[in-house]
């Protein structure tokens, strides 16, 4: 595993202390490596030998050679054993699982694209990077916006979009010196397309369990940042069949046994492209193997030691049909942060999670929200706006306004600049208060904006600006260290708005201060909700 840090996070431990447990049934001797104490895998009764040393090819090595180890297990851990397969591999390393040649087929960016093409898989337009005149030539030839992707990376890291050609050559010169000797490969970037996971188990090639799910931000917004919904609503069974075929097809090309996870758009011409595969567990598969109640991690580490694990395929197929939907969240540390931008992109910033189950999308988003402790606004508080910048284009603007229209239907008070007031009110909103974002020789405190924050008039901050100019941060980071909620993205501002619509700010939950022995609980167990299902 590894020490906690952004995009290697207690997710891989629940994974790594899943294999061992499954190894210990199986009468596997076992050795857990791993440098962090605060890991449930580092108990001192989940393996027969713990290691507290870093995970570098040397120590691995040292370990391996000191117990006599007889295969070693890097799908569980993120990615940071993940790029110790094929060193591991060149060194007599029995790696269990995938071949690491195909575990690097998989994460070489050029070697993946080349596969896709060669498998007749869509994906978007993609060219392997060689040089600044190529990438311009590319990037022109596809036009922008476009994204720069390192190979071998944790969570993005140096993953950029490129919205014009004076941004290109700060991002491809970062993309290289964080992706080192590895390939970078330039691709287009599919704006407004919706963005879906696959989370999977596949045993020589063969899959044996699969969850899609989908989120609830566009493609843009990483996906250990991103909201994900299971089973997925508003995929159509048609295309949930195009997307099993896709991951049914890739698994048995790459020669997969253990987990694989894969990232695929679905864009407004109802194509489906494939960005993305790891051949490993996935932050995701948690949640995965709880809302479906198939534990992959269980069945991928019985795929690996030969153990013949059965086929969860037939009860996959009937996902759609569950009478439940469970939600996942992020939650970040931006407080903690000083400084740092709180805003969404293709590098991951969120530090944790929380899943919660309901009857419906929006029901379970909501409990998930509040579960965060995030400050939910009360009907009649005053919401401040920035709206989408022109460059994002028409479809963003009539997305952030029908947010606009929703969140005063359902009772909030809106405010704004004079510009995005006049905009909003043009939608249909009505009232909305002119507050000016106006910070005087780069002084965040002298803005209208801060001194309504910190009198407690404004109550949440949507910043939907979509960009990463000075003024735009100022009015991110001033939410944030002022302690109030603050929405990015304008999909969750969207649903946000329609869940507390539908349900106000206490579904699913008693009201802190007011529960009494012997009140009914709002919140049903996770065993109720499976017994649903049945």
């Amino acid at each position: 595993c590894g020490t906690y840090r952004i995009g290697s996070s207690v997710e891989f431990d629940y994974g790594s202390v899943l294999c061992l447990r499954t190894l210990i049934a199986e009468g596997k001797k076992t050795v857990m490596i791993n440098c962090n104490p605060e890991t449930v895998s580092t108990d001192f009764d989940e393996s027969h030998r713990l290691y507290f040393e870093e995970l570098s090819l040397e120590r691995v090595l040292d370990v391996y050679e000191m117990e006599g180890g007889t295969g070693c297990v890097v799908s569980f851990g993120g990615q940071i054993p993940q790029n110790l397969a094929l060193p591991l591999k060149k060194l007599g390393v029995n790696v269990l699982g995938t071949d690491p040649e195909k575990i690097d087929q998989a994460e070489d960016r050029n070697r993946h694209s080349a596969m896709l093409d060669e498998l007749g898989i869509d994906q978007p337009a993609w060219s392997n990077l060689t040089g600044l005149e190529e990438a311009k030539t590319f990037a022109n030839k596809v036009g922008y916006p476009v994204l720069v992707r390192p190979s071998y990376v944790l969570s993005g890291a140096a993953m950029n979009v490129v919205r014009s050609e004076s941004e290109l050559k700060g991002f491809l010169d970062l993309a290289v010196e964080v992706s080192d000797d590895a390939p970078v490969v330039i691709s287009k970037f599919m704006e407004g397309a919706e963005e879906i996971d696959i989370d999977a188990v596949a045993d020589k090639g063969v899959v044996i369990a699969f969850a899609i799910s989908e989120h609830i931000e566009q493609g843009g917004v990483h996906s250990g940042d991103a909201s994900l919904v299971l089973p997925a609503p508003n995929i159509k069974p048609e295309t949930f069949a195009r997307l099993k075929d896709i991951v049914f097809r890739i698994a048995k090309k790459l020669e997969i046994t253990g987990p694989l996870n894969m990232q695929v758009l679905h864009t407004a011409a109802d194509e489906l492209k494939v960005i993305e595969t790891n051949v490993r567990a996935s932050r995701s598969m948690p949640f995965s193997s709880k809302v479906l109640d198939i534990d992959f991690t269980n069945l991928a580490t019985r795929a690996m030691i030969n153990a013949s694990p059965p086929s969860a395929v037939e009860q996959c197929d009937k996902q759609q049909k569950l009478p439940f939907v469970g939600v996942k969240v992020p939650q970040f540390s931006f407080k903690r942060l000083p400084g740092a931008d709180p805003s969404l992109g293709v590098e991951m910033s969120s530090t944790g999670e929380v899943a919660c189950f309901h009857q419906n999308m929006h029901g379970a988003y909501l409990r998930a929200l509040q579960s965060t402790y995030m400050k939910m606004p009360k009907v009649g508080d005053l919401l401040y706006v920035m709206l989408p910048e022109v460059r994002l284009g028409p479809l963003r603007m009539e997305k952030a306004l029908k947010a606009m229209v929703i969140w005063d239907r359902a009772g909030y008070k809106l405010a704004a600049g004079a510009a995005d007031a006049k905009t909003i009110e043009a939608a249909g909103a009505k009232g909305v208060k002119v507050i000016e974002h106006n910070p005087k020789d780069d002084d965040r405190l002298t803005s209208d904006l801060t001194i309504a924050i910190r009198a407690n008039e404004v109550k949440m901050v949507m910043e939907l600006s979509g960009s990463r100019e000075e003024n735009f941060y100022m009015a991110r980071r001033v939410t944030i260290d002022f302690d109030k909620p603050l929405i990015t993205n304008i999909e969750q501002a969207v649903v946000m708005a329609e869940a507390l619509e539908m349900y106000g700010t206490t579904e699913g939950v008693v009201p802190r201060g007011t529960f009494q022995e012997g009140d009914i609980p709002e919140v049903e167990t996770y065993q109720e909700f499976m017994d649903m299902a049945k």
